[in-house]
């Protein structure tokens, strides 16, 4: 019994190793005059007036966010990933292409969930524009402006909606590679439900995301850690729900 839960936990453990995480720098934390009262519980020290986090916490919260993310990929559900910093963008992008998931790079639409009817039909025009330009007789149906015109506002809308125009309906959860940053999408994911998942630097209330992982949210290095087991345990559970059809 003892041999079983301990292969369990070993599958479970989603190859997270402290040497990896301190290397990707997860643990630096911003200077102690900045920290949230509710992130207290996950320092570990404060080093040189900057706060260096518990990694055995990150670590441990990490797998329960990967954990919850295996079980709605496993059933079918969809998690959208977000991130507008602009250094984080092409990176939060290439994740959600890589794994089949929507994104948000970009600056936050408000009402994408509260008012996710109205962005629907935003998406539909966007997708009817882009199916019209690509129409063979579009160079003869419309003069040199119109096509300009047609063009243009097919760029203003592809910044917007690029990243969810296959989303048909509201995701199960959301990751947000800085809770503070992206705050709004956060606030309309609580209301609507829709469960939270998102790196929680020393300067944010934890409480704000249903699976916090608390970890540095501006260095690459870390987000990319973090992405990428996110990329890891998708693409496999993925395939395994594939496998099972």
């Amino acid at each position: 019994m003892a041999e079983i839960k301990n292969q369990k936990e070993k599958k479970e453990d989603y190859k997270i190793e402290l040497d990896q995480i301190i290397q990707a720098g997860l643990g630096f934390g911003h200077r102690t005059s900045r920290l949230h009262p509710k992130m207290q519980s996950y320092i570990a020290k404060a080093k040189d007036t900057v706060h260096i986090i518990d990694l055995e916490k990150t670590a441990q919260n990490l797998k329960e966010a990967l954990k919850l993310i295996e079980k709605f990929i496993l059933e079918g559900k969809t998690i959208l990933l977000v991130g507008t910093k602009p250094h984080l963008k092409s990176l939060v992008e290439e994740t959600a292409k890589a794994c089949g998931l929507p994104y948000v790079k970009e600056r936050w639409i408000g009402g994408t969930f509260t008012n996710f009817e109205e962005i629907k039909k935003r998406i539909k025009y966007f997708k009817e524009l882009e199916a019209k330009i690509k129409e063979e007789e579009f160079e003869k149906k419309y003069t040199k402006k119109e096509r300009q015109n047609f063009l243009k506002e097919l760029e203003r809308l592809k910044i917007k909606f690029e990243g969810i125009k296959d989303m048909e309906k509201l995701p199960e959860a959301v990751f947000v590679a800085d809770l503070k940053k992206e705050i709004l999408s956060v606030k309309e994911a609580r209301k609507k439900g829709i469960k939270v998942i998102a790196i929680a630097d020393t300067d944010v209330d934890p409480t704000l995301a249903d699976y916090p992982i608390p970890a540095n949210d501006d260095a690459i290095s870390s987000v990319k850690y973090i992405l990428d087991k996110i990329k890891e345990v998708t693409k496999s559970a993925k395939s395994k729900a594939q496998s099972e059809k």
